[in-house]
């Protein structure tokens, strides 16, 4: 699909992998909404992509042409409001044929069953359920009843396509870690419903395909320290390293590009499979005496665990933090 002259909208957009993708897609010349919530850096987001700002040096004079027949537009919105979503896919199609819809909004907020403070509450699991995976079809549902009524398109090698939605859900639906249960449980019904769900829009000609992001550089990861960020790179087999939110785009641009890719979930994650606690954060030394010794450093073992599991976010841009709840 050409994504040219088309509009893409994108849950989670004003920051993470949401706006890493945004940026890609406005880059390629389509327009974007950026639905995030109203507290997110949505509005200024919009503005530096309607100023011709790119993440790509090499198109910046293509950025500045772009830019005159595409336009970003932010629209605050909870993905868990039908009202508001709608109102997020009625300024979508304002713009142009919807062709395109990015889900990137989503929290990753642990909690064990039982954990010190007593019982799991069960409004702390529904919330996660309620955001990640009723957010996600929300938005799903509504887009695929706009694209369905567009005039179908014609793809580069044959054949007529209306649109695709691209879902994001995560290493976790299958590495669930201990304190995971309600994040694993919501991305990995994020990943059950896409087969269903592209099986169903094949019809209207729609396609569905789902990224598991594996530990990606995100806002809340940079609020590690660097010896935590490093430890957790290093537990990705290769490459040996956080993933990047641009990587997350370039797949999400190659499926829109693709019309063969459909109904499948596609881990994105340098093959980490994650164990069942979280990799330990390096602890600092601690200076120690000995009998008969003057004081001297060295680095106790048993290091405890860095932040629970693989991409979370705050209801919006997803990874380590993909956002707010409009933008992990």
């Amino acid at each position: 699909m050409d994504v040219k002259g088309t509009v893409a909208l994108i849950t989670g957009g004003a920051s993470g992998l949401g706006a890493a993708t945004a940026r890609r897609l406005f880059d390629d010349g389509a327009s974007v909404v950026l639905v995030d919530l109203p507290a997110s850096a949505g509005d200024a987001f919009a503005a530096e992509l309607n100023a011709g700002g790119t993440g790509r040096a090499e198109s910046a004079e293509a950025g500045k042409a772009l830019k005159r027949d595409n336009k970003a537009v932010f629209v605050p919105a909870d993905v868990t409001d039908e009202a508001q979503v709608q109102a997020a896919v009625d300024a979508a199609v304002a713009l142009g044929p919807l062709r395109i819809v990015v889900n990137c909004a989503g929290i990753g907020t642990p909690g064990k069953v039982l954990g010190r403070d007593g019982v799991l509450p069960l409004e702390s699991f529904n919330r996660v359920i309620q955001i990640n995976l009723v957010g996600t079809f929300n938005v799903t549902r509504l887009a695929a009843a706009a694209m369905a009524a567009t005039e179908p398109a014609g793809t580069e090698l044959g054949g007529p396509e209306r649109g695709v939605i691209i879902n994001t859900a995560s290493v976790a639906a299958f590495d669930g870690q201990i304190g995971q249960p309600a994040y694993a449980a919501s991305k990995g019904a994020v990943a059950a419903m896409t087969l269903p769900l592209a099986r169903e829009l094949a019809r209207s000609l729609i396609r569905v395909v789902t990224i598991a992001p594996g530990i990606f550089e995100t806002p809340m990861m940079a609020g590690l320290p660097q010896e935590a960020q490093d430890s957790l790179g290093r537990q990705v087999p290769h490459p040996s390293r956080l993933g990047r939110p641009a990587e997350y785009a370039k797949l999400a641009a190659h499926i829109v590009d693709n019309a063969m890719l459909n109904g499948e979930t596609i881990r994105l994650d340098g093959a980490i499979r994650m164990g069942p606690k979280s990799p330990p954060r390096p602890r600092a030394p601690r200076h120690v005496r000995r009998p008969g010794c003057t004081p001297r450093a060295r680095t106790l073992g048993a290091p405890k665990s860095a932040f629970p599991g693989p991409p979370v976010s705050v209801r919006a841009g997803e990874g380590w933090a993909r956002g707010g709840r409009g933008g992990r």
